[in-house]
């Protein structure tokens, strides 16, 4: 049924949720995984382009440290489950646009993923990227609650 499946994580517990019921369907169906973690661009002020440039690497490092802890636990449940694993970490892009990009590129059939539960003013702010990843997806996405 499903080659490859795509779970996108970012670390949180609902997040998780979805990458065990990813991992469990890539096992029933003897297919791969490609766990994501996409890392959105720091919002940089031209006129404090120095201090951008410090926050900035700061802001890599500890992103590349936070997504490497998830990424390697998603390692260790893919392991687990004796399901074939790919890491993946991009930087720049929004998470959606990874998100849907790593989908096409890699030829996944599938997208796992949490439905974060955004309310009011932020959701209205920072929008869904489950939602968007929806609207522009040409695979099918899964959405855990």
């Amino acid at each position: 049924m499903f080659k490859r499946i795509l779970l996108p994580t970012d670390g949180s517990e609902l997040s998780l949720k979805a990458i065990r019921l990813g991992l469990d369907l890539a096992k029933t169906c003897g297919a791969s995984v490609i766990a994501l973690h996409a890392v959105p661009p720091v919002q940089s002020l031209a006129y404090m382009t120095e201090i951008v440039a410090n926050i900035g690497f700061d802001y890599a490092k500890e992103a590349t440290r936070f997504a490497d802890r998830h990424l390697d636990d998603v390692r260790v449940m893919a392991e687990q489950a004796g399901v074939p694993f790919e890491r993946l970490l991009l930087f720049g892009s929004q998470p959606y646009q990874a998100i849907v990009q790593t989908a096409t590129d890699r030829q996944c059939d599938l997208i796992v993923m949490a439905a974060h539960s955004w309310e009011g003013l932020a959701r209205l702010l920072m929008g869904s990227e489950t939602h968007k990843v929806i609207l522009k997806s040409q695979v099918p996405v899964l959405v855990c609650h």
